[in-house]
């Protein structure tokens, strides 16, 4: 049966297309005007006019006198023609008919009806029985406009699909074909796109849905199979399939990574259309189908947020955002705007991050520009930050600033105290200076047992901040590496996919738990809206992810398989592995699911203090063992690894956590 309806299907085609074939593509750029729209329509309320006479006239109902069949035409068409002008049912573009136009058609149809029904109500006021000769019935009225309506979106339908079909001539060679996985909106607005687009690289062979009850039917002729029937290689083979394009942006990232994983074993390229927010009417295009990034395969489902909560603590109050250039520190810029604070104080030390995220925010909050500040400055820089205090007299302060590059640290232990160390506790000084409200430090776990300069920095800012007793509440909040960060390993991996590879691993053996940045920064904003001061906030981060399975993934989803994989070694200070709490410390649950408090041994102030005075004494020095030295005595868990510190400790030059490696 499919064989034979491809026959005739051809045979029409070559017939009866091949005129309109030439009448499609002699117009595909021209528009007709109103003045033929309206023609077109009322030519199509006479053909419908006629057939139902001639259904009626069969059925011997109808009147068979010229005169009368001509009157009444005259009488609908006018009715018609009123109504059409109504409605302005000819201002739409034959080729793009859509919903509004059919809308527009149905009011004018209905208006219609109530019109010519009313006309026969007057006859038969004034003539009774005769009203037969000039109109027809309700029923016969109500019938013919049925058919009117039916012809004219059906007509109107036909031009659109003829433009569709043959305005452009289809590309045949070079397809790929491909599969869909989802046979919901999503997967039907994906296949029209790609019918439409002439210029499409893809033909659809068969929607994929685990469905049962979807299983088995068509969509425009294209068959809805289960998973278990087609992601096999013998099916992959006999239909040539090259591409799965999954139709769900909403999947759960567990099913996209077991979707990518079945699909890359059969050597097909994994597509991913745009977020259900761009799946609007004109809005997406076939080339918005993208290759699925590895980002798409490591976040997670969204979180849910407590935003009255951040709302109180961010609302109608002077909010300042320091490194508020970089990764991080932009993204709390941005979410903190949506919560309409008073003033958004951006602070950073460079003059070109700080002139791109002020082009950003000023495009993007037009109309709140006027609470917008940028400014550049150090947080080093005790003058300048303190005339910034004393001129904004900020109410909450995110302190994002900070040197982040593990092997650089090491090699500049000096720069790393200045500003991991020192500037948070100018920061924090500050704070209590100026009674700002709440101060949030941004930290990370490479903090937990450092084996680096740059964790040992930063865990000696928690120990700074946990220690302050004031009215100001201190919140430290500690994560993982981000996805799209700068230094990340992701952007670092595509530069090198970019450049034919190698892709370059330290260790085959190294872990690390990722999360997104508007995943981190959300997180960020709501453990300040729950914090009462002294905690520090551990986020859920998921599974750790092996960094050269993330390469090997990387590559395959790439399509380049040629690409190796190379390893160079561990760097000064690197870990293995991460962790988010130290040995002697737990968690407590918090409001929030995907957020812990950290139980942390107390700080004394008066010994912190004294323990600052002496790394002070260091730095001042610039001896560079000596600063490690005193970091390690306010440290006692930083264990150098892999680096020229390591003789000032008494373990082994490999730290022994890096022996033991969760697998």
């Amino acid at each position: 049966m499919k064989r034979l309806y491809l026959i005739i299907k051809n045979a029409f085609d070559k017939v009866f297309f091949r005129f309109w074939k030439k009448i499609v593509r002699r117009y595909a750029n021209n528009s007709f005007s109103r003045i033929w729209v309206f023609a077109f329509d009322t030519i199509m309320v006479l053909l419908a006019f006629i057939c139902s006479r001639l259904v009626f006239k069969s059925m011997g109902t109808a009147s068979s006198q010229p005169l009368h069949v001509l009157g009444y035409a005259v009488i609908l068409v006018t009715v018609y023609g009123i109504s059409f002008l109504s409605f302005s049912t000819f201002k739409g573009m034959l080729r793009y008919s859509g919903f509004g136009d059919i809308r527009r058609i149905l009011l004018s149809s209905v208006i219609s009806l109530f019109l010519l029904c009313g006309f026969r109500m007057l006859l038969m006021a004034r003539y009774h029985e005769g009203a037969d000769i000039f109109f027809p019935q309700f029923a016969e009225i109500i019938h013919e406009v049925l058919m009117i309506f039916f012809v004219l979106v059906i007509s109107r339908l036909t031009v659109r699909r003829l433009f569709n079909e043959y305005s452009v001539p289809k590309k045949t060679d070079g397809k790929k074909k491909a599969l869909v996985f989802g046979a919901g909106s999503g997967g039907v607005l994906t296949y029209n796109l790609i019918s439409n687009d002439k210029e499409s690289e893809y033909e659809i062979v068969a929607f994929v849905d685990d469905n049962f009850r979807k299983a088995g039917s068509e969509i425009q002729g294209v068959p809805v199979m289960l998973p278990s029937k087609v992601m096999c290689d013998s099916y992959i083979r006999r239909h040539g399939i090259e591409v799965l394009i999954i139709a769900i942006p909403s999947l759960s990232v567990e099913v996209k990574n077991k979707l990518a994983e079945q699909a890359l074993a059969l050597n097909l390229r994994v597509k991913i259309i745009p977020h259900v927010y761009e799946l609007i009417e004109g809005q997406m295009k076939s080339n918005q189908i993208k290759d699925i990034q590895i980002e798409d395969l490591l976040g997670r489902d969204p979180i849910v947020l407590e935003n009255e909560d951040i709302s109180r603590e961010i609302h109608d109050k002077v909010v300042m955002v320091t490194g508020a250039a970089g990764s991080i520190g932009s993204e709390i810029a941005r979410q903190v705007m949506n919560y309409e604070p008073s003033k958004l104080v951006v602070v950073d030390m460079g003059e070109s991050p700080v002139y791109d995220i002020q082009f950003e925010l000023n495009n993007t909050y037009a109309k709140n520009r006027d609470r917008l500040f940028f400014e550049v400055a150090d947080v080093r820089d005790s003058d300048r930050m303190e005339r910034l205090f004393d001129k904004y007299r900020p109410e909450v302060v995110f302190h994002a600033a900070a040197y982040k590059h593990v092997p650089l640290m090491e090699d500049s232990p000096y720069e790393a105290v200045r500003a991991n160390v020192f500037g948070t506790k100018l920061m924090a000084d500050l704070s209590i200076r100026y009674h700002v409200q709440k101060m949030v430090m941004i930290s990370t776990d490479k903090a937990v047992n450092p084996t680096n300069v740059m964790g040992a920095t930063k865990r000696i800012a928690e120990i700074y901040v946990q220690s302050r007793r004031s009215e100001t509440q201190f919140v430290t909040t500690r994560f993982g590496n981000v996805l799209g960060s700068n230094g990340s390993v992701v952007p670092l991996f595509k530069k090198q996919l970019e450049n034919g590879g190698p892709l370059t691993v330290t260790d085959k053996r190294i872990t690390r738990y990722f999360m997104t940045i508007p995943e981190a920064c959300n997180l960020v904003l709501q453990a300040a809206a729950i914090a009462n001061g002294g905690e520090i906030f551990v986020f859920d981060m998921g599974k750790p992810v092996k960094i050269y399975d993330l390469a090997a993934k990387m590559i395959r989803l790439s399509g380049r398989n040629d690409v190796k994989i190379k390893e160079i070694g561990l760097r000064p200070g690197e870990k293995l592995y991460e962790e988010l709490l130290a040995s002697k410390e737990d968690t407590l649950p918090t409001v929030h699911g995907k957020i812990f408090r950290a139980k942390v041994r107390p700080q004394d102030p008066d010994t912190v203090v004294a323990a600052f005075d002496a790394l002070h004494k260091a730095l001042l020095s610039q001896d560079e063992f000596a600063i490690v030295s005193q970091m390690k005595a306010l440290v006692p868990e930083f264990v150098s690894n892999n680096s020229r510190f390591s003789v000032l400790d008494n373990a082994p030059q490999d730290s022994a956590q890096n022996e033991t490696i969760k697998e």
